[in-house]
């Protein structure tokens, strides 16, 4: 409503004024439309901190107001109000905030109002988005968003590892397939990790096939759509957002110090019959250089080295340092960034610029990791004329990322990070000589060479909109992307140094440069019309047909050759055994596709969509299918039988929803040809032949499995039913859905046949699979007196069941023990045995398997005693075992939990008071299981001799009465006796464990200036803040892990940390 204006009491507008003369002094009285005196309305003189709330009848008296001013009245659930101050009372009627019901929200390929949609839809605007300082907008989303899973990915906390993210969880179990949701920025698909999140304005999250199916068969696991700003008209307009993180690693828990691990390892080996590693006189020894009462901690190894292993036989030279690798490794970093936008123009044209860039600092203390974002987007719209409309944006992203060769690359299989969580702490950092230990590896952080990649990401949009008559528009999108990347990998020889300072290689015998180059094109031509009519008689109509394709290109090639002659490490610099490689391939996408949408006074609400879509990955004959979906929807609040409580709710919406997709995301693009494999090993990775002939290692191929010709779409159906409800002046909202989504045909392992085919065999649709789950959002927000408030909670929960799976004797485990689905399997179940307890004595071990006569637990191992874990016989067969491994027959066997994340939550808690605002974002998981491997170092400790490492918590193992470890008995230890082998580290129930937690992932602090203050220096606004990530966790698990990162990964937690963030910055308007 425009400030200047006033109308006489018996009008209809939404504001009245009497005229009373009250010098300096504004009183007034504020009502509902009913006539109804609303009491705590705020009342304040625009750009100050000047005002009051009104009282119990309505009514208020705002002091040292001059004329002309402008008065701000507010209220949550009503429209605020600004009006001049000339002197006079005021008389303010507020009208109901209406904004819920003409809320727009973005859908596929337009817009719709909110309380039209029929299909599951949820949306996050621009202040929940760029409120939190992070690193990419999917952190910004976690728990924002029900239904949305975010999870670490397989890096960790690696600057290099991008977050994984799913919409209702797992999508496929197929083999060379995958369902991701589909992410498009402004129309056109892109990376949501790499867009600057100050530049986005609103979210958008298409669940359901009825919101996504338009898209056709790219978006079998829904669609995000971002809308990023754009232009407004009027008076430029600059906006500058900074913020300073410090950073710190999350977890770090704290190994045991070097005499209670050399207790530790002798204890395991004792165990297992073996002779102790450290004598009496090395375990004094290492209490001396504890105490300071001796500064020797290395020994001479007879090659006249400090290397703790190079020398077996004299365990004398062992070190007797005490190190906590973790904290020695990772330590604080420092991160900034800093965003700048310049918007404005006229009616006809408007424009948006915008930069950014962000400069992280890893948590490595030696070697440096970094990564840099640079973004910049500038955007124009312009209407040319009545009927044509105009718009060109252009977005560039560069990020660069650089870490040691040693520890970059593919975090996920990276070995640095499993070494550093079996590092022994009698290693010492530094030799007596001053040089860092071989066994450190420090030397391969700060010399081995670097790995190096470039991103770059360009992309063009140019849009028309015709509108040749009233109502009809006709749209033409035409997208294009290319993205450059570009890699380097040199790995130098590194030397250490032996005690007389003489160098020696230890790793990296030949020096090497390995350099890659990638390029893709996508081009992406979108043509649909769209025509809306509404009828006097309440009738609202609208058709949309349209047409889409994509074009894929992309070609890379690698080249490697070993050699370094210079300190600048290229391709140039080395000089033997070159290889190179390289491929091109495409792939593209066509559909025609139509939506219709009706309703009846918002009252009744259908929608109809068709997609017929083509795609290349498959033959001719099964490249083209039909998908529709259907959606319906009831606003109850709307009927005549509700008009009594409208005042209490404004909407009750009740939808349901049916769909069709189909997925063609295949792994290999190509899966109806036979290729070739050149130079490939049976690993799959790039190498020469194993073999010389005629002094050289030939090219090798080998030949690829058949295929087969009826190899065709997999397809999902998504059933979802859900109500919207917004009561109390929209002041509560609810929204709810419950889903079914069935993945049919799914690409699975082909059928066994004997080996005397001599080939692999073709895949084929063999799988089928219902994911069942419920989604619930519950928003709250109000106002007392000058105290603004509100609560959001987002839950989320789903289950996959595996309906159809070639697996004919329901087998359970494979050869390794590890779980295989069969058809009524729960993706994530865990079998494992029952644990009775870790037995205190030898009698009570001998008891135990003198009740089962068929062979105890001798399946699992042999030499029980005390401080072993004794497993339940459960199908009284007289033995321990696990039978066939069927279905049928899983001997002593049982579900024991479920991997599964289960009841997802966020809850978002904000306040306002007087210019501050105050913000707690809390988030996790309510029900999660995980089973640590037999391996994994980062629970049980002791898992091998060279595998071993003591944590704190694994000092609370079992020892007997008669132990000799001066640290005494300890027989309500938590874990078993210490082994090599890992007859005790079985799954089972007495080690499951409640992966479950409650994060505080982010608290923010700010302030805000009065304008009265800032507009005399030329800033219209102007906010100061504090925030912290990560500040706090509630789980059960395990010390040693952390809960995001539990289970990711190839080594079972032995991951790079995740971050703890404290940040400070400010955004300013001028």
């Amino acid at each position: 409503m425009s400030v200047e204006a006033a109308y006489p009491e018996t009008g209809e507008s939404t504001l009245k004024v009497s005229v009373v003369q009250q010098g300096t002094t504004c009183k007034g009285v504020v009502k509902d439309a009913a006539g109804e005196t609303i009491i705590g309305a705020s009342v304040v003189a625009k750009g100050t901190t000047n005002g009051t709330i009104t009282g119990i009848n309505g009514d208020f008296s705002l002091n040292n107001v001059k004329t002309g001013d402008i008065i701000v009245v507010s209220f949550v659930g009503y429209q605020t109000q600004e009006i001049k101050f000339t002197g006079q009372s005021l008389n303010i009627i507020l009208k109901d905030n209406t904004q819920t019901l003409d809320e727009v929200v973005v859908v596929a390929f337009g817009t719709q109002k909110k309380v039209n949609v029929t299909g599951s839809v949820s949306t996050v605007g621009a202040k929940e988005i760029s409120a939190r300082p992070v690193n990419s907008t999917i952190e910004a989303l976690q728990g924002m968003v029900p239904g949305m899973n975010i999870s670490t990915g397989d890096g960790g906390g690696s600057l290099g590892s991008d977050k994984k993210f799913n919409i209702r969880g797992v999508g496929t179990i197929g083999a060379g397939s995958k369902v991701e949701p589909l992410v498009l920025i402004d129309g056109m698909e892109g990376d949501m990790n790499a867009i600057n999140p100050q530049d986005i304005e609103n979210i958008s999250v298409l669940k359901d096939a009825a919101a996504s199916s338009i898209y056709g068969s790219r978006a079998p696991g829904g669609v995000i759509l971002i809308t990023t700003k754009k232009g407004k008209s009027g008076k430029t307009v600059v906006n500058y957002n900074n913020n300073f993180r410090f950073v710190s690693p999350l977890n770090m828990p704290e190994m045991a110090d070097s005499y209670n691990f050399a207790l530790a390892v002798n204890d395991q080996l004792t165990n297992g019959g073996q002779t102790p590693m450290y004598s009496a006189t090395k375990l004094q020894q290492i209490l001396d250089f504890q105490a300071g009462k001796s500064t020797q901690y290395m020994w001479p190894t007879d090659a006249g080295r400090w290397n703790s292993f190079d020398d077996p036989q004299r365990q004398d030279v062992m070190p007797t340092g005490n190190t906590d690798w973790l904290k020695t490794l990772f330590g604080n970093s420092f991160t900034h960034e800093h965003s700048l936008s310049v918007n404005g123009g006229t009616d006809k044209i408007q424009y948006y610029l915008s930069a950014n860039y962000l400069d992280q600092g890893g948590l490595l203390k030696f070697g440096d990791d970094s990564k840099q974002r640079y973004s910049f987007t500038a955007k124009i719209n312009a209407d040319l004329t009545k009927w044509l409309k105009i718009s060109y944006s252009m977005r560039f992203n560069r990020t660069d990322y650089e870490a040691p060769s040693f520890a970059g690359g593919d975090i996920k299989s990276n070995v640095f990070y499993f070494d550093v969580c079996r590092y022994w702490p009698v290693i010492p950092v530094v030799d007596p000589n001053g040089f860092y230990t071989v066994e450190s590896k420090i030397y391969q952080l700060t010399e081995g060479g670097r790995y190096k990649s470039q991103k770059d990401v360009m992309a063009h949009q140019l849009a028309f909109i015709v509108e040749p008559i009233k109502d009809w528009k006709i749209n033409v999108e035409l997208n294009y992307r290319s993205n450059y990347n570009f890699g380097h990998t040199d790995y130098q020889t590194v030397y250490g140094y032996d005690v007389s300072k003489n160098p020696y290689i230890i790793a990296n015998q030949t020096s090497s440069v390995t350099e890659y180059a990638y390029k893709s094109n996508f081009f992406n031509p979108n043509i649909f019309t769209e025509y809306g009519k509404s009828l006097e008689s309440g009738h609202n109509f609208k058709v949309m047909l349209g047409f889409q394709s994509e074009l894929f290109k992309q070609r890379d090639i690698t080249a490697s050759q070993d050699g370094i002659m210079s300190e600048v490490a290229t391709l140039n610099t080395t000089q033997t055994n070159a290889q190179n490689r390289g491929g091109y391939s495409e792939w593209a996408t066509a559909g025609f596709f139509g939506r219709v949408n009706y309703d009846y006074k918002g009252r009744y609400l259908a929608e109809v969509n068709m997609r017929y879509d083509g795609t290349s990955r498959f033959l001719r004959d099964n490249r083209w299918n039909l998908f529709p979906s259907f959606s319906l929807g009831w606003n109850m609040a709307r009927e005549a039988f509700f008009e009594d409580l409208t005042d209490l709710i404004s909407t009750f919406k009740i939808r349901g929803s049916w769909g069709e997709l189909g997925n063609q995301n295949t792994d290999n693009w190509y899966p109806f040809y036979r290729t070739i494999d050149i130079n490939k090993d049976q690993w799959g990775n790039y190498a020469l032949g194993s073999w010389l002939v005629n002094g050289v290692k030939p090219n090798i191929s080998k030949e690829s499995a058949l295929v087969s010709s009826l190899l065709t779409w997999e397809k999902t159906q998504t059933l979802d039913l859900g109500f919207d409800l917004s009561m109390l002046n929209n002041r509560l909202n609810v929204t709810f859905d419950y889903f079914q989504r069935k993945s049919k045909n799914m690409v699975g392992p082909a059928p066994e046949l004997p080996n005397l085919l001599g080939i692999a065999v073709p895949k084929v649709n063999n799988l089928d699979m219902t994911s069942k789950g419920w989604e619930i959002q519950v928003n709250w927000r109000d106002q007392i007196r000058d105290f603004k408030y509100g609560v959001t909670l987002s839950l989320s929960d789903n289950q996959v069941v595996i309906d159809k799976y070639p697996n004919p004797s329901n087998t359970i485990l494979d050869k390794d023990n590890n779980n295989t689905y069969y058809a009524g399997a729960h993706v994530g179940d865990i079998w494992g045995f029952q644990t009775i307890g870790i037995a205190k004595t030898d009698q009570e071990m001998k008891d135990h398997l003198a009740g089962m006569p068929n062979g105890a637990q001798d399946v699992l191992g042999s030499g029980w005693g005390a401080g072993d874990i004794m497993y339940a016989d459960l199908n009284g067969d007289g033995q321990i075992s696990r039978g066939n491994k069927t279905l049928a027959d899983h001997g002593d066997l049982k579900k024991i939990g479920n991997s599964t994340p289960r009841y997802n939550f966020g809850l978002n808690l904000d306040a306002a008071w007087k210019g501050f605002d105050l913000k707690l974002f809390f988030q996790g998981t309510m029900k999660r299981d995980y089973m640590p491997g037999s391996g994994s170092t980062m629970f049980w400790g002791a898992v091998g001799y060279w595998q071993t490492n003591f944590f704190k918590p694994h000092l609370d193992y079992f020892r007997g009465e008669d132990t000799t470890n001066p640290l005494g008995a300890n027989l309500g230890g938590y874990y078993p006796r210490p082994l090599e082998n890992d007859r005790n580290r079985n799954p089972q129930t007495g080690y499951l464990q409640n992966a479950a937690y409650c994060r505080l992932k982010n608290v923010t602090l700010g302030y805000t200036l009065p304008k009265s203050l800032t507009e005399k220096f030329c800033v219209n606004n102007l906010r100061f803040f504090v925030s912290a990530e990560n500040l706090f966790t509630i789980t059960s698990l395990a010390d040693t892990f952390d809960p995001e990162t539990v289970g990711i990964g190839n080594w079972d937690g032995c991951t790079y940390p995740l971050s703890k963030t404290v940040s400070f910055g400010l955004s300013a308007t001028f």
